[in-house]
């Protein structure tokens, strides 16, 4: 199987991104600093932990009663974290692939149940625990984050190819749950890191406040203009078709 062939689950959608993520989700494997399987994927890596006590430290994390972390394995140190700093994480279903988009882990409710917050962080943990919810339902979100594949200490970042991260947040914006106070962050392996001119931002895309690596917090100084919602023109028909909600979500936000 070549490189190509293991990534092409979501390439041709832009091929200078293809190209990175190729590049990054190679790399990894050729440093032994993945840990499982990467293409395709957010890839899950060594020191993960780390880089979640990292992110932990910042001002805004302590701040935030409230955090949305997406649904991938290396953000589980995350997730967890957030719940045994007493924080309610919202998480979305992996892939957006049922009714239902997000699942709510109040770990005040967790611990009453007896249900350990090691079991609540892990995608089918939350899936079985987690109390589901609508976009319009949860709260203003002033932390939230995202899964990358490679990033740039510009703030620029791009998932495996997929979309949902930046359809999230177009979403949230709209509702008015995420607004310009709310950072957005993420956690890599230091080799995820690129030279900024790497990674092309377009207009819908969501850049990043703050990064932490299993050796460093980067703060972005100057973050990039962020979009005011979801440009729908440049949601894929394959997107509509693949996640349950979202031709009925368009109507109703296009209702508002």
């Amino acid at each position: 199987m070549t490189d190509g062939d293991k990534g092409a689950r979501w390439v041709g959608r832009h091929a200078d991104k293809d190209t990175l993520r190729r590049d990054v989700w190679s790399r990894l494997e050729r440093d032994g600093a993945n840990i499982g399987p990467v293409w395709s994927a957010i890839p899950n890596f060594a020191g993960a932990d780390l880089a979640a006590k990292r992110l932990s430290e910042l001002p805004a994390w302590r701040r935030a009663a409230v955090i949305k972390c997406n649904p991938d394995p290396p953000q589980i140190p995350v997730r967890l974290r957030a719940l045994y700093d007493g924080k309610t994480v919202f998480a979305p279903v992996p892939e957006l692939r049922t009714g239902t988009p997000f699942v709510k882990l109040d770990p005040v409710r967790l611990k009453a149940e007896g249900i350990q917050f090691e079991l609540a962080a892990v995608s089918q943990g939350f899936l079985r625990h987690g109390e589901p919810v609508e976009f319009e339902d949860m709260p203003y979100l002033p932390f939230c984050v995202v899964g990358c594949v490679a990033v740039s200490r510009a703030g620029g970042r791009t998932g495996k190819g997929a979309g949902f991260a930046d359809l999230e947040l177009g979403i949230f914006r709209e509702l008015g749950k995420v607004d310009a106070d709310t950072v957005i962050a993420t956690t890599v392996h230091s080799s995820q890191v690129v030279p900024e001119d790497r990674i092309p931002m377009q207009a819908h895309d969501s850049a990043l406040h703050a990064i932490a690596t299993e050796a460093d917090l980067i703060r972005v100084d100057g973050a990039a203009r962020q979009p005011a919602g979801v440009d729908w023109d440049q949601v894929k028909p394959d997107q509509f078709a693949s996640i349950p909600f979202l031709s009925a979500l368009r109507e109703r936000l296009e209702r508002r």
